[in-house]
């Protein structure tokens, strides 16, 4: 039984829980036409020199990426940044994303670990990682981007949501492997507690001295679906392909608990009590991630991780 291993080691992988075809195409096909608008928009606006439209999408965004830098990317984002937030800042949330996340198939096995009643948890990224060689030199420590460095989940959230079951759900779009950056943890370390996360350009992280040797990389292939702990400790692998590794991480935790990022919105994905409570239309999902960005403008960006510098253990 799944949810045995997952109690035992942190974490399931489910083979083939989505379809490549129905579930995944849909929402590749809406990236490749936004990359379109948003490189012809961006040209006309004298912010990027060439279109690159001859260029298929992998290379096309590494050419973007490389001209703008890796601010770019947040353009395609599903979440806010944790600073510097103000009424442009870009960020998109399109059908295809938000049919992802209320997707039956997830919330399925969602339910099976945090009961009838789910909440999407605002904690949640698109992430599209060139080869590690092809970005920009000053965006090696964004992980939206880059590789991401040894932390857990409830590591970088507030401590309100110490007592949530935060449930991340993490799924590629590409097949990932230990060439592309597929994600590594420590199996089992979700019993040792919540370990200590030191300030760093681009995320915290857990120096990689305390993390051991027991390391699982664990190679995906596009539909598989990964269901984690929020105190098991992983990262990612650098990407030393010749292609993009291309992944959501989502997060669920029961309906009514704190989340963890207060000044970000969540909705209720599913009631078993109350199926009217439900969010069921993309667009009020959008407005209110515009109405957090336009919030979160009017004043100096709130606390959003709980580390602070000068802890003698990250000397």
């Amino acid at each position: 039984m799944f949810i045995q291993r997952f109690e035992e080691e942190g974490y399931v992988v489910l083979e083939k829980l989505l379809d490549r075809e129905t579930d995944l195409q849909p929402i590749i096909e809406h990236y490749v036409h936004f990359l379109d608008e948003l490189c012809l928009r961006l040209f006309h606006e004298g912010k990027l020199s060439n279109t690159y439209s001859n260029l298929p999408f992998d290379q096309r965004l590494v050419a973007t990426l490389n001209e703008i830098g890796g601010s770019f990317f947040q353009h395609m984002e599903i979440s806010l940044p944790q600073n510097g937030i103000h009424h442009k800042t870009p960020i998109h949330h399109p059908p295809a994303v938000f049919n992802l996340l209320k997707h039956p198939k997830l919330l399925d096995v969602v339910e099976k670990f945090l009961g009838p009643e789910i909440y999407s948890n605002p904690v949640q990224h698109i992430r599209i990682k060139p080869p590690q060689r092809l970005l920009p030199k000053n965006d090696h420590a964004n992980a939206l981007i880059s590789r991401t460095f040894w932390h857990q989940d409830q590591g970088v959230v507030l401590e309100e949501a110490d007592a949530t079951r935060v449930l991340t759900v993490w799924l590629p779009l590409t097949d990932v492997t230990e060439d592309n950056g597929c994600l590594v943890v420590v199996p089992g370390s979700h019993k040792q507690g919540l370990a200590l996360h030191c300030k760093s350009p681009g995320a915290n992280q857990i120096p990689d001295r305390f993390i051991g040797s027991f390391r699982k990389p664990l190679p995906m292939q596009a539909g598989d679906v990964l269901f984690m702990n929020k105190l098991t400790i992983h990262s990612s692998l650098p990407n030393v392909s010749d292609r993009i590794r291309w992944s959501f991480d989502l997060r669920y935790n029961p309906a009514g608990k704190a989340t963890g990022r207060p000044w970000f919105p969540g909705f209720i994905a599913r009631s078993r009590s109350n199926p009217t409570s439900e969010l069921q239309d993309p667009e009020v999902w959008a407005e209110s991630w515009r109405q957090a960005r336009n919030q979160l403008a009017k004043y100096k960006s709130p606390q959003f991780q709980r580390w602070t510098d000068g802890d003698p253990r990250c000397a």
